[in-house]
């Protein structure tokens, strides 16, 4: 049966997560401690815990050897066989050391040894557990507020977020949970430290695989994040089954995954990118919301590549404070310049009128000699413009060329534009006070033609009005007309009614057969004689078989 102090050092082990025997050690460590100051001796001292009696016994311990050098640690072999018969040299003799002896002083320090062992045995044992889940999703309490660290009770341990792993748009009350990721572990005099972050990449990794089967499975995989805690996050997601869309199942249901996810983290924007293996695919792709009209390599060794886009796309493209670009950069791991398509069209064009320009000749830089000059067209320098642009690491290279002649070429060449911006900006000027000028004649001419002008139209004499009496006048014979007119159409309509009558009556009057003869010719000359009015009706379309003009046909009858 195990004794009362293996039980509670059973007790202890299971609180502090030790093994039990960690505290036998500490304890034979504290008793050989305590003995060695009760004693005052150097000798080999050692200890042995006895489980069922609970007690621990003290042992001087010497080596058996041929020829004693240290008699504290070595016994001859002669004395050793008296003790031991049958030991060999090189074995050890136990000599027992009694512990009743030891005061309360030997047993205080007894105690701060145990406490001590327990204590590293305990951080080594919080270092040995967390040291392997760095980047591991766990969940804490806030437990208090040190200046701008937060304290995390994370059971067995309290964790440190230090303001750097804090989100801008957090704020942190004591009892609050919270999920966090384990950022570091790092070793301190006080014990192990934990450093705990809400601003770590992988804590919106680690939630998405919580959130997201098809992450947890391995279906879907998360290739790449960046983020800027608070602001927005931009992740990249690929997909192993081409059936299964990743963003898709990244999103959910009307955004129900990515929701909570965004509720988690406070209100963070996310970004969800389906990644590519084409670097410049990926990059269109990593700087939505904006449309890239174009992307190319600039360098491969450095990684930089250069985005176009449309004039109206520039800002959405870059982001606020520049935070769109600088995540999208972060993602694909490459440096990003973005030009509007304005300013690629300007730079192209700039650099037409460079290649096109023959540049300046270097027989036109004072102080730099013919000779030097022949050097350097021999080096294939051969404008102002490109000495201009050489280090003065390439200048040295030269053949003939040393530091005192660099100093002079770089001083000839400052002295050269110095001149050519004075020239520049007299001529800017000249030019803006003529065009200064041109603008006041031109006011001044201005003014005076609408002088000219107004007194012109002050001498001319006004406008002549029609007099009343020819108004009249001419109102009075437009009435004669009109009366004139009337009376014409009132006379030809009387002459058609009459004749009209007297045909009428010709025809109702009773003849005789002689009058009738007598009078035919006479109607038919009367008949031919009638007005234009019964001829338009003869002319007149009419139906077939039938007679245009009955009352001449009973004339002829």
């Amino acid at each position: 049966m195990a004794s009362l102090l293996y039980q509670t050092i059973e007790q202890i082990s299971r609180e502090k997560h030790i093994e039990p025997d960690i505290i036998v050690a500490a304890i034979e460590d504290a008793m050989v401690v305590a003995a060695r100051k009760y004693y005052k001796t150097e000798e080999d001292l050692r200890s042995k815990f006895n489980a069922e009696t609970g007690h621990v016994d003290v042992f001087a311990v010497r080596t058996v050897v041929d020829e004693v050098a240290d008699p504290l640690r070595e016994i001859s072999l002669a004395d050793a066989r008296k003790q031991q018969p049958g030991i060999e040299p090189g074995g050890e003799i136990f000599q027992n050391k009694p512990t009743e002896v030891l005061g309360r002083i030997a047993a205080q320090t007894a105690k701060q040894v145990i406490l001590q062992k327990v204590r590293e045995a305990e951080r080594d044992t919080i270092y040995n557990e967390y040291h392997t889940r760095v980047g591991e999703l766990v969940n804490g309490i806030v437990k208090r507020v040190e200046g701008p660290d937060v304290i995390v009770d994370m059971g067995r341990t309290e964790a440190r977020m230090p303001k750097r792993e804090q989100s801008r748009l957090e704020t942190y009350n004591v009892g609050e949970r919270l999920r966090v990721t384990i950022r570091a572990v790092e070793r301190a005099a006080k014990g192990p430290q934990v450093i705990v972050s809400r601003a770590d990449p992988a804590l919106v990794q680690r939630l998405f695989e919580m959130e997201v089967p098809e992450i947890y499975d391995g279906t879907v995989q998360i290739r790449a994040v960046a983020r800027e805690a608070g602001e927005r996050t931009k992740i990249a997601v690929e997909s192993r089954d081409k059936e299964v869309d990743p963003v898709g199942a990244c999103v959910g249901m009307k955004g129900m995954r990515v929701q909570s996810i965004i509720r988690e983290l406070r209100g963070e924007k996310i970004d969800i990118i389906p990644y590519n293996e084409d670097t410049l695919t990926f990059a269109q792709k990593s700087l939505s919301p904006a449309k890239v009209t174009r992307v190319q390599v600039v360098d491969v060794e450095e990684k930089r590549l250069e985005v176009i886009v449309e004039d109206t796309q520039l800002s959405l493209a870059i982001g606020k404070k520049g935070q769109n670009v600088r995540l999208a950069s972060k993602l694909i791991g490459w440096n990003i310049d973005i030009k509007s398509e304005e300013e690629k069209r300007r730079e192209i064009e700039d650099q037409m009128t460079a290649l096109t320009s023959p540049g300046t000749p270097l027989t036109e830089l004072a102080g730099v000699g013919p000779k030097t000059v022949e050097k350097l067209e021999a080096h294939g320098v051969t404008s102002i413009e490109k000495l201009a642009d050489m280090t003065p690491e390439q200048l040295v290279e030269i053949p003939g060329i040393g530091e005192k002649m660099v100093e002079k070429i770089r001083q000839s060449v400052g002295t050269y534009f110095e001149e050519l911006e004075a020239r520049q900006a007299a001529e800017a000027a000249a030019e803006s006070a003529a065009a200064a000028e041109a603008e006041a004649a031109a006011a001044v001419a201005a003014r005076e033609a609408e002088t000219a002008a107004a007194a012109a139209a002050a001498e001319a004499p006004p406008a002549e009005e029609p007099s009343a009496e020819a108004t009249s006048a001419d109102e009075q014979e437009t009435t004669e007309i009109a009366a004139v007119n009337d009376e014409e159409t009132t006379e030809i309509a009387a002459v058609g009614e009459d004749e009209t009558s007297e045909i009428a009556a010709i025809l109702d009057e009773p003849v005789s057969e002689g009058e009738a003869a007598e009078s035919a010719p006479a109607e038919s000359q009367s008949a031919a004689e009638v007005p234009s009015d019964d001829s338009a009706m003869e002319e007149s379309p009419e139906e077939p078989g039938k007679p245009k003009n009955p009352g001449n046909s009973e004339t002829q009858e």
